[in-house]
């Protein structure tokens, strides 16, 4: 399974409407693809799902949140029972979460269509990142729940693959450079970052950079303590920098190669520099310089969409599915019939992107 973080540490860039469109496009490229909520504000899980269903879900799994056993010996039900309907993120790494089990019992998954599943966030995330952060040195001797506790979305997206077939997870992340993204991060196959041409892009990419060269130094030096045993509960390499795309930039056609504004122009060209310069070599070593240097997908997505998002957001699909939408709106309905030629070009769009990443995949072992 390839397993891809969506990241930056920079927030408001996109990030979860992106994961949800890229998700989509693989869906129907005949991939069968996870997204994975792991952003405590959970707006991935928004986009998917209304905030009524999202309620009700949270509230079934308070009790296990709050105290999983005592929530367990009160329920008539196995946890394998539970899970029978889809779980968030959190209430599915709980039991590994309390040292309780070993492994998972992942039963049911929130299921957009055939080609394409769920796993929502929640807010109460951080408590399993205050355990991850506990336990990081204990992982050094070998303990077997810190080891637990590093490997258990990587086991988790595993367990999706061998249960119901999944071939890639979307994993969509918090700004954070905390415990919990260096743990996803480090142990997802590869991770793509979406810029905005911009002063604080810049300074994202930078400190990607810095904290890489500490992750993987910090992993190699786990690894190199580890049993071969308990070394194959993790990834065979540290995570591939598979590059970035300029996101959601406002278009001036003509002006330069991406179309860009003068000012966002600078930028956007600055960009490979940077990565050059910041990103270790040994992230990107699989990739030519030529293929890192550029945006994945070409300028397929650098432009802003306008509202588009949010019609898409409204109705919890792509854009490119808005104008045939059985439950559009008549207040809507005129508004998208004058642009239904923009919103079902961006199909085309999103589709070559999610190709320009895969390939970037290639002989990546899983």
């Amino acid at each position: 399974m390839k397993i891809i973080s969506v990241f930056n540490n920079k927030g408001g860039v996109g990030k979860s409407t992106l994961t949800f469109h890229l998700a989509h496009a693989l869906a129907e490229q005949g991939i069968k693809t996870l997204m994975v909520d792991l952003d405590p504000q959970s707006n991935l899980t928004l986009q998917c799902i209304n905030s009524d269903e999202v309620e009700k879900l949270w509230t079934e799994e308070e009790s296990y949140i709050e105290d999983f056993q005592e929530a367990q010996e009160n329920s008539n039900k196995t946890f394998e029972e539970f899970t029978a309907k889809p779980r968030s993120i959190h209430c599915l790494l709980k039991p590994v979460e309390d040292g309780l089990f070993d492994s998972f019992g992942l039963g049911s998954i929130y299921k957009i269509s055939p080609k394409l599943g769920l796993i929502p966030g929640r807010l109460s995330l951080h408590m399993f990142e205050d355990k991850l952060a506990k336990s990081w040195s204990d992982a050094y001797l070998g303990d077997p729940q810190a080891l637990r506790l590093l490997t258990a979305i990587r086991a988790l997206c595993l367990e999706a693959q061998k249960k119901h077939g999944y071939e890639v997870a979307i994993l969509d992340t918090s700004p954070s450079l905390g415990m919990l993204n260096r743990v996803v991060i480090s142990m997802s196959t590869g991770f793509f970052v979406p810029c905005m041409p911009d002063m604080f892009s810049t300074f994202g990419l930078t400190n990607i950079g810095l904290a890489l060269r500490m992750w993987r130094s910090q992993f190699s030096t786990l690894y190199s303590v580890l049993s071969d045993k308990k070394r194959n509960s993790f990834p065979p390499h540290f995570v591939k920098f598979l590059g970035y795309t300029l996101y959601n930039a406002k278009k001036y056609a003509g002006q330069n190669e991406y179309d860009l504004a003068t000012a966002h122009y600078s930028y956007a060209k600055n960009l490979p520099n940077v990565i050059a310069k910041r990103i270790p070599k040994e992230c990107y070593s699989h990739l030519e310089s030529e293929v890192i240097a550029r945006p994945i997908g070409d300028k397929s997505i650098i432009h802003s969409h306008n509202t588009l998002p949010a019609m898409a957001q409204k109705y919890r699909v792509p854009m490119w599915k808005v104008p045939s939408n059985p439950s559009l709106l008549n207040e809507d309905k005129s508004t998208v019939a004058g642009n239904r030629d923009i919103y079902e070009e961006k199909k085309a769009m999103y589709h070559a992107f999610a190709t320009d990443l895969m390939r970037r995949l290639e002989h990546l072992e899983d």
